[in-house]
């Protein structure tokens, strides 16, 4: 792997948060101290999978909210408990000890600043760590004699996740109307089709000042699905008409939120949720779990059999590619950049 120079780390990992005593200016965010509402003013629908309404409920969740929590998802406690820990082993480790899987330049994968910052010039409270596939050789580097129970979780938490995406499609698709045997990306085993599927470390230090800053900028994922794993709070969704509402997580349940390519799909009818994470004193970890189709995909909500009585297409086929690229300099005024 390249050694990236002095001035490409300092952008992907642009503060010692262990030392600092205050948050710096360029982390500074008025929106910070936006109202939230707690979630006893409004909760998100958590939805038990072994219920046999489970579909129906997750479609009307899509529409309404474009966030649920699901139990019943058949992944071990066990694993998400590994996971859990994982996570906090490798963000504990000394920060020149998580620079030697510092981000390569060009590259997605390693430690680094979150995804997302480049479309911001405020800085973020945050630092992650993003897996496509194996994770073995940034973890030799962090743990040169201890590595293979980091990966073996890694590729086992990735593999449950894959599949409970794709169950969750499915559930989507039928509701949509959309037939899957179309689909070639969808039940790839070996994901020859080339989906992009990731998983995002997320760690959110302690924070001597949490009101002035925020652990992600307001926005939505450029994804189908998105699973998250989160034991404390600090995920925030927006509704509209009534702001931000803190969202509790709910003892071994995941959340599940749309992306774009499923407003986009849905021509509309579902939600592609905007959200944001904030801070706490204390230290906060999370998982996220990222399902995109082939950047060659085309998505249409043509592919729907059924846009409804009346119904017109919304927004006009794109390639993800192309929409990745327009997101990447309209940010959440790029459905707009497809609207018919």
């Amino acid at each position: 792997m390249s050694t990236p120079d002095e001035a490409y780390i300092k952008r992907l990992v642009p503060l010692d948060f262990g030392s600092a005593n205050s948050v710096p200016d360029s982390f500074v965010w008025p929106q910070a101290s936006d109202e939230v509402h707690s979630g006893d003013v409004l909760t998100i629908p958590v939805i038990d999978l072994t219920n046999p309404n489970a579909p129906q409920l997750i479609t009307e969740a899509c529409k309404t909210w474009g966030i649920l929590q699901v139990k019943g998802h058949g992944i071990p406690t066990k694993l998400l408990e590994d996971m859990e820990s994982e996570c906090e082993r490798l963000f504990t480790l000394p920060t020149d000890q998580k620079m030697k899987a510092v981000r390569s330049s060009g590259r997605i994968t390693g430690y680094g600043i979150a995804h997302i910052q480049s479309l911001f010039s405020t800085t973020m409270w945050h630092e992650g760590f993003t897996i496509v596939g194996s994770a073995i050789d940034h973890a030799r580097l962090l743990w040169p004699n201890d590595y293979q129970g980091f990966c073996d979780t890694i590729d086992d938490y990735q593999k449950q996740m894959k599949a409970l995406a794709e169950q969750l499609m499915r559930i989507l698709f039928k509701a949509l109307s959309i037939s899957v045997e179309e689909l070639n990306w969808l039940d790839d085993p070996t994901n020859s089709s080339g989906c992009s599927l990731s998983l995002q470390l997320n760690s959110y230090p302690p924070c001597p000042e949490p009101s002035r800053t925020l652990g992600l900028a307001p926005h939505t994922d450029t994804s189908i699905v998105t699973i998250l794993q989160a034991k404390t709070s600090g995920l925030q969704v927006f509704k509209d008409g009534v702001g931000w509402i803190l969202v509790e997580p709910e003892p071994d349940a995941l959340f599940v939120n749309l992306g774009d390519f499923s407003r986009v799909l849905s021509n509309g009818r579902f939600i592609s949720v905007l959200h944001r994470v904030v801070v706490k004193p204390i230290r906060r970890y999370s998982m996220a779990y990222f399902f995109r189709p082939p950047t060659d995909f085309v998505a249409s909500p043509l592919l729907s059999k059924d846009l409804g009585p009346g119904e017109v297409p919304r927004y006009r086929s794109v390639t993800v590619k192309e929409y990745l690229d327009l997101k990447g300099k309209h940010l959440e005024k790029t459905l707009s950049f497809i609207e018919n």
